[in-house]
């Protein structure tokens, strides 16, 4: 049960963020299975690709006192969403500043949601 509420608080994140972010866009009839689907890539590029890119740039992260960890998060949500496009899913972000602010109001609105529904 959790894991369906955590794919849920997330595909809810997904959302406010294509709403808020004139950069980020979904182009389908059925945007609710793209926001799902996207927060199972999303889910699975920071479970695999996101602790190798924080291990390489380990040394930039100490250096900036962990801020670095915003560029990275930015990172791997430009990631998941070419993934998207590749698998024709119709989620769309245009750039790479597109992509941090989504990431931003993905992370703050999952923490939001997450201290809600805790269990």
């Amino acid at each position: 049960m959790k894991l369906i509420i955590r794919w849920l608080i997330a595909s809810a994140s997904l959302f406010a963020a294509a709403y808020l972010v004139p950069g980020i866009r979904v182009e389908d009839q059925n945007a609710w299975k793209v926001f799902i689907v996207m927060a199972l890539i999303l889910g699975l590029v920071n479970a695999l690709v996101r602790p190798i890119l924080g291990v390489m740039s380990l040394p930039l992260i100490i250096l900036t006192l962990g801020v670095f960890m915003l560029i990275i998060n930015g990172v791997s949500f430009l990631i998941a969403a070419r993934i998207a496009e590749g698998m024709g899913v119709g989620f769309y972000v245009d750039n790479f500043w597109s992509a941090f602010l989504g990431s931003v109001i993905v992370s703050v609105v999952s923490m939001v949601l997450n201290g809600i529904f805790r269990d």
